[in-house]
């Protein structure tokens, strides 16, 4: 029998109490031999019980090391440093993996040959909002990212969380925390400009419990606004036209209602933008809740929840992407 490839799962978290022990177990019930696996935890100076929930579990696969920096990718580059695996697998603290995760992630990457394989995401909620958001997260509304809205296997540009060969960080280099949030995006981008394959897996299954609230939600879209202008500022080739959609929505948004209080022609078509954005997004809603959700008593629930969660991610996506650029030209040098 051939041995199975040694795999070093590699996770960062900070303050994730809520989901840590189910994100671990389900971990530790891979169906992958519990002898070629082992998990590496860079903890970001939590302060609530994150750490003494993973020490309890005893288990002696796991492995936990401080990440003072505290940012997600200082902890990925710390943990790929300890790594002892022939392939590495990053999880994080609120994903849940279905019991053939690591199997699938092996098995992928050895048949496709591709330097980065992942799944889709696929979102849950736990409380009302929570849920609304997991049903946007799903529409080519909201952000079309493959991962997120594709029913296909096949390369593309980048993947949730990933699975790769030890060689290709020796190859590419790791995590850059300049791009941080989208340091995982340009690892990808690098891997594809180097002539490695970044491939998106329909077998490969995973529950990401995304953000339960708008305020939540708008603080992850506008860290990913900020830092998809910092990509702009630093290797703007590597840009896909959907990153610009937001940005240039908020110019309209606001730009246009402004304009439009001095200028009536430029009312009228701000007024008629807005119309059509409105009529675009009572149809994504529509089709989402159809594709998504069964029972009709949560289907109206969400009904007017949906479209908050669309406005959100446009506008704070958009409004951090902006706020990024203004500081680059106020800061020079930053």
């Amino acid at each position: 029998m051939t041995t199975l490839p040694f795999v070093s799962i590699i996770m960062p978290v900070r303050n994730e109490s809520a989901f840590i022990v189910q994100c671990l177990s389900a971990i530790l019930q891979q169906d992958y031999p519990a002898d070629r696996m082992e998990i590496l935890i860079a903890d970001g100076e939590s302060d609530d019980d994150t750490v003494a929930k993973i020490q309890a579990l005893n288990d002696p696969r796991i492995r936990i090391f401080p990440n003072p920096a505290r940012l997600q990718s200082h902890g990925l580059n710390v943990l790929i440093d300890h790594a002892g695996g022939d392939y590495i697998i990053r999880v994080d603290g609120h994903t849940l993996l279905a019991p053939d995760y690591v199997q699938t992630c092996v098995h992928v990457l050895q048949e496709t040959g591709a330097d980065n394989v992942g799944g889709k995401q696929n979102a849950v909620g736990v409380t009302p909002m929570g849920r609304a958001i997991a049903t946007a997260n799903t529409s080519w509304f909201a952000v079309p990212s493959g991962f997120k809205v594709s029913d296909e296997s096949g390369p593309t540009d980048t993947v949730f969380l990933g699975a790769w060969p030890r060689s290709v960080f020796e190859r590419v280099g790791k995590f850059e925390p300049q791009y941080h949030p989208n340091e995982d995006y340009m690892l990808n981008y690098q891997i594809r400009q180097a002539g490695g394959v970044v491939y998106l897996s329909q077998d490969i299954h995973s529950t990401y419990i995304g953000r339960q609230s708008l305020d939540r939600l708008w603080q992850q879209y506008f860290n990913y606004g900020y830092g998809k202008a910092q990509v702009a500022l630093t290797m703007p080739e590597s840009l896909r036209p959907r990153h610009l959609v937001a940005p240039l929505f908020v110019v309209g948004l606001f730009g246009g209602g402004i304009i439009g209080l001095f200028w009536k022609r430029a009312a009228v078509l701000w007024q008629f933008v807005l119309m059509l954005y409105g009529i675009v997004m009572g149809i994504a809603t529509i089709q989402a809740l159809h594709e998504q959700v069964d029972d009709p008593a949560e289907q109206q629930s969400q009904l007017w929840r949906v479209p908050l969660v669309f406005v959100t991610v446009h506008v704070a996506w958009g409004v951090g992407f902006w706020a990024r650029l203004y500081r680059a030209w106020t800061e020079p040098g930053d």
